[in-house]
């Protein structure tokens, strides 16, 4: 088996040697991050459903990274994947971003759909979680980041209702860990982003939604998936180690707390 991708450079970096999971790594927020983590000297593992994109995201990072192509609501697969990281000495880093959207309310919801988002969103963030904190409990240094949403606060303006409990739960699971292993040198933070430029708003929503969700927007734009990046090299950054348990809100003025 190949190992993890080696460092490369001789200037020193926040993150650098520190191994970093990404999951959703093929699409627009994930790949952002796989960016900015090898920016700051992480190596990655990039995990996603996806063979095209992850490739493509991969072989931008050359040798900064290594692909891992699995189906996130399948434990199986995401036992395997973590396997791979947990044979070459585990991870530092683990970024839960992968996410499938359903805009269905809760009539229009059936239950294998309630299930595979549920699956997807959260199931398999508590798996990952649960199979990569062994490492960073040995290590003594960890740092979890779950992209969670806004529509886990507001209850959804346009995302349905599987896809908003998905999230909440996945706020949930932050607070529930960040607080169990807090005293271990582990952060677990999450982001909540309203509206990214990403796929899930160019083709999941139609002109008309588009535009009405922007007009309610006090910054008069959409985030972009380089400010979602920003926010998690931050929280994965050594300076963010007095912050665990938190909600980093990126919906441009919708809500203010």
């Amino acid at each position: 088996m190949d190992g993890l991708p080696a460092r490369e450079g001789n200037m020193k970096r926040a993150l650098e040697g520190r191994v970093a999971v990404v999951t959703g790594a093929g699409g627009a927020i994930g790949a952002a991050v796989a960016r900015a983590l090898a920016a700051e000297g992480a190596v990655l593992v990039l995990v996603d459903i996806a063979a095209g994109k992850l490739a493509a995201t991969g072989a931008e990072l050359g040798a900064a990274a290594r692909v891992v192509v699995a189906d996130l609501g399948d434990p199986d697969a995401i036992a395997a994947a973590a396997a791979v990281v947990n044979d070459e000495g585990g991870a530092d880093i683990l970024v839960n971003n992968a996410g499938i959207l359903s805009n269905r309310k809760i009539d229009a919801t059936d239950l294998a759909e309630w299930r595979r988002v549920q699956a997807v969103n959260l199931d398999g963030a508590f798996l990952l979680t649960r199979a990569l904190l062994p490492a960073m409990r040995r290590k003594g240094w960890g740092r979890i980041v779950n992209i969670a949403s806004y529509a886990a606060k507001c209850g959804g303006l346009t995302a349905g209702t599987a896809y908003t409990v998905s999230k909440a739960g996945l706020v949930g699971l932050t607070f529930s860990v960040a607080r169990e292993v807090a005293a271990e040198g582990i952060t677990v933070n999450a982001i909540a982003p309203a509206y990214v430029m990403s796929p899930m708003v160019s083709e999941m929503l139609t002109e008309a939604q588009r535009a009405e969700q922007l007009a309610q927007i006090p910054v008069g734009r959409f985030c972009r998936p380089e400010e979602v990046a920003h926010a998690v090299m931050f929280l994965a950054s050594p300076l963010a180690a007095s912050i665990t348990g938190e909600v980093i809100d990126m919906n441009g003025g919708l809500q203010f707390d």
